[in-house]
């Protein structure tokens, strides 16, 4: 059975004294036993509330005890969880809170303006629950009511995801018992991740790596994370090596910060344990990833996943002998294919084209939006992802790009990527990332917003020189603009197009 249910019951069963959870700042654990116990009051709890089977319950919270207690406890009682993005201003929470349904919303102190602000605009009641994320106990479990727990199945729903769409409002991925398992699977196998195995959780829980890899995994191989409020870099690896961790989650973004301070080595740390780091949500540049092999000596998995397919669906080998830089890997779990985005022809290996995924782990739907769930899932159950890429004869696959981030300059079709890992080459650059700009003569042509490296000196001149060598004077950007930050998504993905309102 694939319910968050029959994973946490078996665990407890299993082994009710091993450690699932650690945050940090507290020192607080939790056991399987109390997981699941804790989960069957927070049922009693919201069936007091007067919800009900498939009920909406958003949390808007640091990651925290209760954070990580409370997104596998609604889960557990057959409610379906709605993590709330905390960059989300006022105006896009309001409409969150309102086009899903919303019934409840745990909240902290530090949100409570925001929160209400959003929910002054909304024609129905909502049930604010403020609450301290590091509490170990948010109620009297002793007054609860007595109340039988909701049957709950493998396609009943589990997850609500907004995206952060480029342009217009997000979208609702609507995700299963079934599929939310199965992204844990998937993790666990593609890692030989066991119960000796324990990770460091750096994502936020209102991200979909954050929740799958490094909250829902561990509960299917039985082992355990720390999970502290933050990313912090000064003290990344101290967390590290205290926790004895044996593998590292991350995203480019946080690989490009940690290698611009002091290693492990170089603090007196002892982090022998890590068997690897994995980089998810965004491409990791090949450059960046062989600095951080020399520079830590830990090798990198990089991955491929959306919050429409749970987080994974491409994945390198576990064995470093097998895996290809530059790639996020093979199809783990799921069926993936390359098709031709003008006939829907699948494509021969080689060439370019729109890469789609089939599995248990792809979601349902859009919630409330059957026309956007008719654009991305086929009736034979393929999604197009929206990415561009191609697959290579041993099916490893290369992202070259969005289908609306590609750039058009003359006719010619330029891979976003090309440009900034282009320019991730010079010692100054520390993030870099392009963009198509209109243009009377060419349709388009490349913008590069480039984020300097603390206290280096460079020019633009200088870059488009060095980017001319590199790829040619075609494909150098026309403008080049330093800035002191990048728009991303929660999973540090770059959002290309909001580059173009700077």
């Amino acid at each position: 059975m694939r319910t968050i249910r029959h994973i946490v019951d078996t665990r407890a069963a299993q082994q009710p004294g091993a450690t699932w959870l650690i945050a940090p700042e507290t020192g607080a654990s939790m056991t399987y036993a109390q997981l699941q116990s804790d989960s069957r009051d927070l049922t009693r709890f919201l069936l007091g509330k007067g919800l009900r089977k498939g009920d909406k319950v958003a949390l808007m919270l640091h990651n925290g005890y209760q954070t990580a207690r409370l997104l596998i406890g609604v889960m557990y009682g057959g409610f379906m969880v709605a993590p709330l993005n905390l960059l989300a201003q006022p105006s896009q929470l309001a409409y969150v809170l309102e086009h899903s349904d919303t019934r409840v919303v745990f909240t902290s102190e530090e949100f409570a303006e925001r929160l209400k602000t959003a929910l002054a605009g909304i024609p129905r009641d909502i049930t604010v629950i403020a609450i301290n994320p590091d509490a170990t106990q948010i109620f009297d479990s002793a007054a609860l009511p007595e109340a039988a727990l909701p049957e709950v199945t493998e396609t009943d729903d589990a997850l609500l995801m907004y995206t952060s769409g480029t342009t217009g409002k997000p979208k609702g991925c609507v995700l299963s018992n079934r599929s939310v398992c199965a992204g844990g699977e998937y993790t666990s196998a593609a890692h030989e991740l066991s119960a000796q195995d324990r990770v460091l959780c750096a994502m936020p829980l209102y991200h979909i790596n954050g929740q799958i890899v490094t909250t829902v995994a561990p509960l299917v191989h039985g082992g355990s994370v720390v999970m502290p409020h933050r990313f912090s870099v000064s003290g990344y690896w101290e967390m590290v090596a205290r926790y004895q961790c044996t593998w590292i989650n991350v995203v480019p973004t946080i690989i490009a910060y940690l290698m611009n301070a002091p290693t492990p080595r170089e603090k007196g740390l002892d982090v022998s344990k890590v068997k690897f780091c994995r980089s998810a949500s965004a491409p990791l540049p090949p450059e960046l990833h062989r600095a951080f092999e020399e520079k830590f000596g830990i090798g990198i998995i990089e991955t491929f996943g959306m919050t429409e397919t749970n987080a994974p669906c491409f994945t390198n080998p576990y064995d470093p002998k097998k895996r290809k830089i530059g790639s996020p890997g093979t199809a783990w779990g799921n069926e993936a294919k390359v098709i031709d985005p003008a006939t829907g022809k699948e494509q021969p290996r080689g060439t370019p084209g729109e890469l789609m995924v089939r599995g248990d782990n792809v979601m349902t739907g859009y919630y409330k939006d059957p026309e956007n769930t008719a654009k991305t899932l086929e009736p034979d159950g393929w999604m197009h992802t929206g990415d561009l890429g191609y697959m290579d004869e041993d099916g490893f696959v290369f992202v070259t790009g969005r289908i609306k981030e590609l750039i058009i300059k003359g006719g010619e079709n330029i891979a976003p990527r090309e440009i900034d890992e282009a320019l991730l080459k010079h010692p100054a650059v520390l993030e870099a990332a392009a963009v198509g700009i209109p243009d009377p003569n060419y349709g388009q042509e490349i913008m590069a917003c480039v984020i300097l490296k603390p206290g280096a000196e460079c020019t633009a001149e200088t870059l488009a020189a060095f980017s001319a060598q590199e790829l040619g004077k075609y494909k150098t950007p026309k403008i080049i603009k330093f800035v002191d930050e990048l728009p991303k998504g929660p999973s540090g993905k770059v959002q290309r197009l909001k580059l173009l309102e700077s």
